[in-house]
């Protein structure tokens, strides 16, 4: 961990001594090559063979660009050919090397909460999405979101970022079918087996945990997994912090307005004892504190999990491959943890905010093409053709609607791999998707993701202004902000590895006295007033 920081900190240093003063900074932008126009997708009149480089900072996307039907045709409208750059290993690492060392490529995608973001655009190392589109494809701000680039905008009135995956409070109001990604997840032939129990209480949730194990003691020969949750790091576990939070209903804010503790909060403690019981009894196996995802992912596909607090998107591939081996051997959605009122739980679904966000890097030769790309997608032409695909090859319209051609369809029912790499649509690539758009082609969800959706949907709210509470990078609150978050991801497991109850108060006492020595309260003042900022953004009271 000290390295980590090490590295992380040495980058933030190398950011500003490489960047701020490169020529980057003030590299100037020369005069477009073609004419432009707001009526004109640039894309259509500047097409001629070009490689954009463009890193996406998640290790587990390995789709290439240019095997596939979709990013051929993308090439042939756009005549960008992409080369990715993943990382192989540590995403965080990889990134502050690039920029240590100043080689960042065209084009970026990260998660839209990345600290290195804005120590990008602070070190003059990325471009202003406004400032190109003016010069070299007004374009873009006709397929633009407005309420996207309001909430992007920096305090110096530019835009150096936009959002996929991005709903604003209006497309809530719009859809009802906006499901937040958080569900609680049991394997239905065993949760059947057993009564369908209640899982909403501590007891009961125990309770049913040791049922299922003395019932179900192994999965194909191999020990099964009473409970899974997302890998521990850092930070924690979100499964058994915000995921937990959420479930329990537990506020962010108390009646006056003001950020409310939640990791103190009486019903959430409460139910990390439970969890503590559950250790000691072996009901949390040791495989869910050392398990990488790509570790989960192949128990999840052999269903040795008997339930999970999970994200259930992040689960799909091995969903449909349970479905087509044993239909009754997939994961449904049950009411998890609640509080002792029992509240409905409060999911959260993709905000304003949303997902990802990608940058131009100040590295890029032709800012002119990337920007264009960039429009493309954005456009309903690109969102339509990374949703469904290339008209006739893979689709025909039928009554206004698409309709996938049989093979087609059968391959994404199948196997998600194998479309992804013959086809390349369903978001495949999809770094710049806009799923509010894409509902005009979307069809409604099958089994076994159906039950999925439809559960979380009806617990799904809108709270965006709670996200990106992040005080500025340098600040000393930033430096508060980090060391709350590790002497959590440090409190975390010794809490649920505590011998007894009254092991477990002593930790948990010593947590909250060492996170205020910390200076919690100054980390709380700031996040205060970045939570009205954001209120104000959103036009909330």
């Amino acid at each position: 961990m000290k390295n980590k920081i090490f590295l992380a900190m040495l980058a933030s240093i190398s950011v500003f001594a490489v960047g701020c003063g490169s020529s980057n900074t003030t590299k100037e932008l020369a005069a477009p090559s073609t004419e432009v126009s707001k009526d004109i997708p640039g894309w259509t009149v500047n097409n001629d063979p070009t490689d954009l480089s463009w890193y996406v900072n998640f290790s587990w996307f390995t789709t290439p660009w240019g095997n596939d039907i979709v990013s051929q045709k993308i090439t042939e409208e756009t005549g960008v050919n992409v080369n990715f750059i993943i990382p192989a290993g540590n995403e965080a690492e990889k990134l502050n090397t690039m920029i240590a060392s100043d080689t960042l490529p065209d084009l970026l995608t990260l998660g839209w909460w990345e600290g290195q973001i804005p120590e990008m655009i602070d070190a003059g190392m990325i471009y202003a999405l406004d400032e190109l589109a003016e010069l070299y494809d007004p374009y873009f701000f006709e397929v633009a979101d407005e309420a996207r680039l309001g909430w992007y905008t920096s305090q110096d009135g530019h835009v150096y970022q936009y959002p996929n995956s991005s709903y604003s409070p209006e497309d809530y109001e719009k859809y009802d079918n906006i499901a937040s990604n958080q569900t609680f997840l049991v394997r239905k032939d065993m949760y059947e087996a057993l009564g369908s129990p209640d899982m909403s209480t501590p007891e009961g949730f125990i309770d049913t945990l040791r049922k299922a194990k003395e019932m179900f003691p192994t999965v194909n020969n191999q020990p099964l997994i009473p409970l899974g949750l997302h890998e521990f790091n850092d930070a924690g576990n979100v499964s058994l912090d915000l995921f937990l939070q959420n479930f329990l209903a537990i506020p962010f804010e108390d009646e006056d307005g003001n950020l409310y503790d939640r990791m103190t909060d009486p019903e959430y403690v409460a139910w990390l004892k439970m969890f503590r019981e559950a250790t000691a009894e072996g009901l949390l196996a040791n495989d869910v504190f050392i398990d990488a995802r790509s570790q989960m992912e192949e128990k999840q596909a052999q269903g040795r999990y008997f339930a999970m607090l999970y994200q259930r998107t992040d689960m799909a591939t091995q969903q449909q491959i349970l479905f087509n081996n044993d239909p009754d051997s997939i994961y449904v959605a049950i009411d998890g943890p609640k509080n002792s009122s029992g509240d409905d739980h409060t999911l959260p679904g993709v905000g304003i905010q949303g997902w990802t966000v990608t940058l131009i890097s100040k590295n890029c030769d032709d800012p002119e093409r990337a920007i264009q790309f960039m429009s493309y997608f954005m456009s309903e032409h690109g969102q339509r053709m990374i949703k469904v695909g290339v008209e006739g090859e893979m689709y025909e319209m039928v009554n206004g609607q698409p309709v996938l051609h049989k093979e087609v369809q059968e391959l994404l029912d199948s196997d998600r791999a194998a479309y992804d790499r013959k086809y390349g649509a369903e978001d495949t690539f999809w770094m710049m998707q806009d799923l509010p758009m894409q509902q005009q082609w979307t069809e409604a969800s099958k089994e076994p993701f159906l039950q999925l959706e439809e559960w979380a949907a009806q617990y799904t709210i809108f709270n965006s202004q709670y996200d990106g509470l992040n005080p500025a990078l340098g600040s000393a609150e930033e430096v508060i902000a980090l060391k709350v978050s590790t002497l959590w991801g440090n409190t975390l497991p010794a809490l649920l590895l505590a011998k007894d109850e009254a092991e477990f108060d002593a930790i948990f006492e010593k947590y909250v006295n060492d996170r205020d020595a910390l200076g919690y309260d100054k980390l709380l003042a700031v996040q205060q007033e970045l939570l009205e900022e954001n209120k104000e953004k959103l036009g909330f009271k």
